[in-house]
């Protein structure tokens, strides 16, 4: 069972929640606030198990009948909210589970911990039905919000609230761990580390999954055959593009990446700071042949194409318009 030790590249977070429960100066509330697998509901779940371990020292101890209980989600004192409607937690979810159940005193322990994951969404009704609690808890509780975006979130629930953000975990950290615990050798690892930025959750599901090396051997297959695409092949591309859609993202940053590889090595003739090291022989070609100033282009086209997808504008029209600015400008 993991503690306080256990959590990686957030120091400020960990010394924070460890202090709290060594001095007894907790609050009655908290927003953890971060990107999406940072590790929120990790670091709760650590905490909730402190605030209930029956140890009076190293808590969580690992050892009690309220650790375990906590670390198997059976602690009657740890409440998860949860909403049938996937992009809505309405009132009555904070109301039947929050409000109503709040008054019930606590089962075990000396604390009752409600944890709201996907906090940004709860409506306005259901804000400011929490923010009447917050404004009046019972001693014994404890309420956590974990959150993707701290605006969503009403500045009277901010104000009550101690605010806690998740920082980027340095990519030696989360290459570090990749390949002590998950066991991946070091390739894997770099380029699980370049397309997580800093969030180590992330890495550890790219690093897992099989479908964004469906997405990587894609990417690759186009820079490689770029220039000797037709239209109708280059189409066809587009089509592929829309079969992944959900991870667009990661596909856009595949190309960008390697752009930037080849960019890099134009610059420094640098091969090991390179991500794509075994693509040698395809970057070292297109440094030798493409313009700082196309390279850079070609990078910024990649952005431009981000950000119109995320605006909703035509999907195969914004790839198709990508692909044509990419082969213009590889000079190779």
């Amino acid at each position: 069972m993991p503690d306080f030790n256990d959590i990686i590249g957030q120091p400020q977070i960990t010394e924070h929640f460890k202090s709290a429960v060594e001095q007894n100066k907790v609050s009655h509330a908290y927003i953890i606030c971060g990107e999406r697998y940072s590790g929120k509901e990790y670091i709760a779940k650590i905490f909730a198990a402190a605030l209930l371990c029956d140890s009076n020292e190293n808590r969580p101890c690992n050892n009690c009948q309220a650790c375990s209980q906590s670390f198997s989600d059976n602690n009657p004192d740890i409440v998860k909210v949860t909403h049938e409607k996937p992009m809505i937690i309405s009132v009555d979810d904070i109301r039947t589970q929050v409000n109503e159940d709040i008054v019930i005193k606590p089962y075990g322990g000396k604390r009752k911990i409600y944890i709201i994951n996907e906090a940004e969404k709860m409506n306005q009704q259901a804000q400011n039905a929490l923010l009447k609690t917050l404004e009046e808890p019972p001693e014994y509780a404890v309420i956590l919000l974990l959150t993707t975006n701290l605006e969503e979130m009403l500045p009277t629930i901010r104000s009550r609230c101690v605010v806690l953000n998740m920082r980027p975990v340095a990519d030696k950290e989360v290459r570090k761990y990749l390949m002590e615990e998950e066991q991946l050798p070091d390739y894997k690892a770099d380029m699980s580390v370049a397309f997580a930025r800093g969030n180590l959750g992330k890495a550890k599901l790219l690093a897992k999954n099989e479908e964004f090396d469906e997405i990587m051997n894609e990417a690759l297959h186009l820079m490689h055959h770029l220039k000797d695409l037709e239209v109708y092949e280059l189409n066809k591309c587009v089509k592929r593009a829309n079969d992944f859609k959900i991870a667009i993202g990661d596909y856009l940053d595949l190309i960008s990446v390697w752009y930037r590889d080849a960019l890099v090595f134009k610059a420094t003739a640098d091969a090991d700071s390179l991500i794509f090291k075994d693509e040698m022989k395809y970057i070292r070609k297109v440094a030798d042949c493409t313009t700082y100033e196309n390279l850079q282009d070609i990078i910024d086209a990649i952005d431009k194409a981000k950000k119109r997808i995320s605006a909703n504008v035509n999907f195969d029209l914004t790839m198709e318009l990508l692909f044509l600015t990419l082969q213009e400008k590889d000079s190779v």
